[in-house]
């Protein structure tokens, strides 16, 4: 008879006979579940040894003989004890008096405790740590007497094996510090899932899921880490911050599979290759587009006092080439992923192993209302590799005197009108390229548009559209690269974020870019990175 047998014989026919010996034998229900699944333990142990069994029911009543034998010697053995010393010194002997080193087999076996998953872990310490029987364990539950006998019979098991294993060098992995980006786009005030990963048990967990899915228990396992500290980490990385987007997702079969693509060094570099590859043509249809469109750039209703070139090719430059990304997403979703409708959600991460080089791609925005004699204003900035940020999303406007100070001097102010006082922030304006002096005026020199000009026509916007407009050719090819790794590399559950997997690919393609730019003297690098390129401002001048 297999041992899977056994054990659906023992469930269906025996359990209860089993039940009822130990009851009569013993002197109340904690004992009598306690015998039974000794029994029942030793049924299945002796079984797997002895082979084929001929007469089983005879097997089955002389093994329960047996154990209830040795049951009840080592019953004897502690009542009759007596002891006038220490009572820890008395506990330690007491509960295991045939074996050595009790108090490390205890620590063994309250770690292998809690080792266990929830549902199992709760019955033995309702059983053996708050000494409730079996009916009083079925009703806190909500589950069936039969349930729990099932539960403490295979937690028991566990625990035996789990014991047996155990060494001196049986202790929670070393968990080394794990270089993997994760990057935000979108609004992160509905819920950033990066918020709630920034211990390192939390980055390994989620690394462990990126490629195949994990139970609580396999995790529990590989990291050795005991199951009431996974499980709350893998609720935590399920839920996120608003308990719609995490990190980590509960698959059908109830293991836990990444929420987001995360891409590891090999693949990340295969994707980073056909765009690197790709960027000397890009910067040429680039610089190409600026000497033709440069004089309607120059034209538009920018408000600045002194309006340089190379602040309109900073600025619109990043704006071309998310154009172009968002070009070759389209294509690819629509040869690739046809039949996949994207995600769409206020706010999105992606992924990937870090490979030593910074990809400081990307562009924040913020608004101000009635600020400054002005109806609103919208700042933003860009970041890469070359460029210090100057603020990020969120950044408070209303409390920051240098940005203030760059709106007051869109006009220019003279010198003389700037209180003592404000003198410093002013400075400290100038030094980070807000701002400039003239004689004896001081300007605004980021570049600065009024907003409802620039509604009125969306003219950069059309400026900007006439870059890559006949370049199916080149997009293609990117895009049919692009979407051949993608469907390799994404499980197909998160086919849908393809988006953010070209997002990835792309991250080399800026930076790239941007240098060649310099390298043919289109743009400069300001002084310690910090200036005015890459910043520009928007102003509704109807107060």
């Amino acid at each position: 008879m297999k041992k899977q047998d056994i054990i659906k014989k023992i469930d269906e026919e025996l359990l209860d006979k089993l039940m009822g010996f130990s009851y009569a034998r013993t002197s109340n229900s904690y004992e009598a579940e306690e015998l039974c699944s000794d029994i029942v333990y030793e049924i299945i142990k002796t079984s797997s040894k002895e082979g084929e069994i001929k007469e089983f029911y005879a097997f089955v009543w002389r093994v329960a003989r047996n154990v209830y034998a040795d049951f009840s010697d080592k019953k004897h053995r502690y009542l009759s004890r007596r002891y006038e010393g220490n009572p820890e010194d008395a506990f330690k002997d007491i509960i295991a008096p045939e074996q050595e080193n009790d108090a490390e087999e205890i620590s063994r076996i309250v770690k292998a405790i809690s080792f266990l998953t929830k549902a199992y872990r709760e019955v033995m310490i309702l059983y053996y740590f708050e000494e409730k029987n079996s009916v009083e364990i079925a009703n806190k539950l909500g589950i069936s007497e039969n349930a729990v006998r099932q539960r403490l019979f295979a937690a028991r098991d566990s625990i035996r094996k789990e014991v047996l294993c155990m060494n001196e060098n049986n202790k929670p992995v070393l968990l080394d510090k794990i270089d993997y980006e994760i990057i935000g786009t979108g609004n992160p005030v509905w819920g950033d899932p990066r918020d709630v990963c920034t211990r390192q048990m939390s980055k390994h967990i989620v690394w462990m899921c990126h490629k195949k899915p994990k139970s609580a228990r396999e995790i529990s396992e590989e990291l050795n880490v005991p199951m009431p500290y996974v499980e709350e980490e893998l609720d935590i990385l399920v839920n996120g911050t608003n308990k719609e987007y995490g990190l980590l997702r509960i698959m059908e079969n109830g293991k836990y599979g990444i929420n987001f693509p995360l891409f590891d060094s090999e693949d990340a570099n295969k994707l980073h290759k056909i765009y690197e590859n790709m960027i000397p043509e890009v910067a040429k249809l680039i610089m190409n587009h600026f000497d033709i469109c440069k004089e309607e750039y120059l034209s538009l209703p920018y408000l600045n006092h002194k309006l340089p070139f190379e602040y309109i090719v900073w600025q619109n430059c990043m704006d071309l080439l998310f154009k172009l990304s968002d070009r070759i997403v389209e294509t690819i979703g629509k040869k690739h992923f046809f039949d996949i409708e994207e995600v769409n959600r206020p706010f999105s991460v992606f992924g990937y192993v870090d490979n030593g080089k910074y990809y400081g791609r990307g562009d924040d925005r913020i608004s101000a209302e009635n600020i400054c004699g002005y109806k609103k204003v919208w700042f933003e900035n860009i970041y890469i590799s070359m460029i210090k940020i100057h603020f990020h999303c969120g950044h408070d406007m209303a409390n920051d005197k240098q940005m203030q100070w760059a709106i007051k001097a869109i006009k220019g102010i003279n010198v003389s009108d700037i209180p003592q006082e404000c003198k410093e922030d002013v400075a400290k304006a100038i030094e980070c390229g807000y701002l400039y002096k003239e004689d004896d005026t001081i300007y605004t020199k980021i570049l600065v548009m009024d907003i409802t000009d620039i509604n009125n026509g969306n003219e950069v916007f059309r400026i900007n559209n006439k870059c890559f407009e006949n370049d199916e050719e080149i997009i293609d090819k990117v895009a049919d690269k692009i979407g051949i790794l993608l469907k390799r590399m994404l499980p197909k559950y998160l086919y849908n974020e393809y988006r953010y997997g070209n997002t990835v690919a792309a991250l080399p393609l800026i930076d790239g870019v941007y240098n060649e730019l310099i390298k043919n003297n289109y743009i400069t690098v300001p002084e310690n990175g910090i200036g005015a390129e890459g910043c520009w401002m928007f102003v509704d001048r109807d107060v």
